[in-house]
């Protein structure tokens, strides 16, 4: 599927790998990849964002991310559903880190990359890039572009679409800036 790739969405997944470097991750995630697209300049994707106003607003997307982060990977709305049966996840979190340090939910440092230096995808990144292709022969296009790596983002459910939507990136809204 890789060869069905612009040149631009090739960037975007190795930025990816890039990032996940950068944080340490033994895994590239759906994370990852939405902030490779955010320093993608010049491609589709990166206009939509520009006009969607998310690239000034990135330290807010990066510090949402964060939060779900600490929260152990929980988007607002499964935070939400837990706290509908008694569960309070920000008092979980604040136990949690008092006895095991800031961020403890969130380390996910492993093994595994340090053995064979390789970090693989996880099964949700693995999926946006399925999505992606989807997203594409739905457009009726032949290649797949970063554009539709953002809308396969936008267009699964959980924290990274959550956020998105947060900061007015939907898929429609994704859409009607492509044009």
């Amino acid at each position: 599927m890789f060869e069905r790739f612009t040149k631009g969405a090739r960037a975007v997944v190795k930025g990816a790998v890039v990032q996940a470097e950068r944080q340490g991750a033994p895994v590239v995630t759906e994370e990852h990849l939405l902030l490779a697209l955010l320093d993608a300049e010049g491609t589709k994707a990166s206009f939509a964002l520009r006009a969607l106003g998310v690239t000034d607003r990135r330290e807010s997307l990066e510090a949402a991310l964060t939060d779900a982060r600490r929260r152990g990977g929980l988007s607002k709305a499964d935070t939400d559903a837990l706290a509908g049966l008694g569960i309070d996840v920000t008092e979980i979190v604040a136990r949690v880190e008092e006895t095991h340090g800031p961020g403890a939910l969130a380390d996910d440092r492993d093994e595994r990359v340090r053995r064979s230096g390789h970090r693989p995808f996880t099964s949700e990144a693995k999926g946006v890039l399925e999505r992606s292709l989807r997203v594409c022969l739905g457009r009726r296009e032949k290649a797949i572009g970063d554009e539709h790596l953002l809308l396969a983002l936008t267009a699964r459910p959980g924290v990274v679409a959550e956020t998105l939507a947060d900061h007015g990136v939907t898929y429609a809204t994704v859409e009607r800036a492509l044009g």
